[in-house]
């Protein structure tokens, strides 16, 4: 009976998988995006986009990785984790071509009409933000992750989100930008709580989970409930550029 050589089996067991690269490349992504984050943006959440500019070579690499990815064998966190940091280094990106700016609302179909390439695809930010994350997760917390580029955002995590992680990593954010009393500002005296317009856009996704609005946000704020009876209003969304080097 023939056998193939010890060297051959060991050479075949070697060979990674095509899951096994595309899961490093999102683990590799997922870190250089934290050293990014870490090196460019404010314990605020702003954007020091000036510097980026300046040394563009980093944030294009993150890009490129973004443009390139190989998604089809990607686990569902993986793909998650990887399409969560694909959203915020685009819209640095994006900016970035029309820096100097004040607000990306100067920037006619910024959001809907630019396309931009994902693993492969082309897409606009709002179609990854709905069909990549949106729809297929049904997990209200994306909204507090991705980041628009306006001051009126939840602040920028200096932290880029990974498979291992992204959950926990969700939640965290929930919990930091719901206690934020400039996103979530409850007024005692006229037992009254002024919302984000966020919560007004994606009405339907924060109903979705079975809870009321003040429900939803409330499971995310520890010990600074929000008393039952304050009613809710929205206060106007800024679009101010979240730059940090203005």
């Amino acid at each position: 009976m023939l056998t193939a050589p010890v060297a051959s089996v060991a050479m075949a067991r070697a060979v990674p998988t095509p899951h096994a690269v595309a899961a490093a490349d999102v683990k590799a992504l997922a870190a250089a995006t934290d050293t990014f984050l870490k090196k460019y943006v404010s314990p605020e959440g702003n954007v020091n986009y000036r510097a980026v500019k300046s040394s563009p070579a980093q944030l294009n690499t993150l890009v490129q990785q973004v443009q390139t990815m190989a998604v089809q064998s990607l686990t569902p966190a993986e793909k998650k984790a990887f399409y969560l940091n694909a959203y915020n280094v685009l819209v640095i990106g994006a900016v970035l071509e029309s820096y100097p700016l004040t607000s990306v609302m100067k920037l006619p179909g910024f959001f809907d009409k630019k396309q931009l390439t994902v693993a492969g695809e082309k897409m606009t930010l709002n179609e990854l933000e709905t069909n990549k994350l949106r729809k297929p997760y049904n997990d209200p917390r994306v909204h507090f992750a991705l980041v628009c580029a306006a001051k009126g955002c939840p602040q920028l995590s200096r932290e880029a989100y990974t498979p291992a992680k992204v959950e926990a990593q969700l939640t965290a954010q929930a919990q930091r930008v719901l206690r934020n009393p400039k996103f979530i500002r409850v007024e005692e005296s006229t037992k009254k709580v002024q919302l984000s317009e966020i919560f007004k856009w994606y009405d339907a996704d924060f109903k979705a989970t079975g809870k009321s609005t003040v429900a939803y946000i409330n499971q995310f704020r520890g010990r600074q409930l929000i008393p039952a009876g304050f009613t809710t209003d929205y206060y106007t969304y800024d679009w101010t550029l979240n730059d940090s080097g203005r």
